[in-house]
């Protein structure tokens, strides 16, 4: 059984393909137990083989995958993609939670005013939703 859970859409996500001299920044959408979703702007043809940055975590994440599927949105495409390595799979779930707990910051900010160090946030976060968050129990 898969299990997604919404990533915060503003955590950007780098594409570049590996046959061509394509690449693009976009937003992901979801991780999974087995890959990850993204929106782009461009249609991505499945079995592309694909390399996949999170900019946002130092140091950064990179993998590579495999678009599995593409399908057309009303303004973008929904691609999914599979990781060719199964470390990286964990690796992501680990970065997915940190972007939650990022996300938790900046919206203790914009709501209430207060300015939370990452521990503060993660410690905060992790209280009141790690129970919640699929897919890290079985490493």
């Amino acid at each position: 059984m898969r299990s997604f859970i919404r990533h915060p859409s503003n955590i950007p996500i780098d594409f570049q393909l590996e046959e061509l001299v394509t690449e693009g920044t976009d937003y992901l959408k979801n991780v999974s137990q087995g890959g990850l979703a993204f929106n782009a702007k461009i249609p991505l043809k499945p079995g592309t083989t694909i390399r996949i940055k999170i900019p946002l975590i130092q140091p950064v994440f990179q993998a590579i995958g495999q678009v599995t599927w593409c399908r057309p949105q009303e303004h973008d495409f929904e691609i999914g993609i599979q990781f060719l390595n199964e470390s990286d799979t964990f690796r992501a779930r680990m970065i997915e939670q940190i972007c939650h707990i990022e996300q938790y910051k900046q919206e203790a900010f914009e709501k209430t005013g207060r300015h939370l160090t990452g521990e503060q946030a993660a410690i905060e976060w992790i209280e009141k939703f790690a129970t919640g968050f699929p897919g890290t129990e079985d490493h």
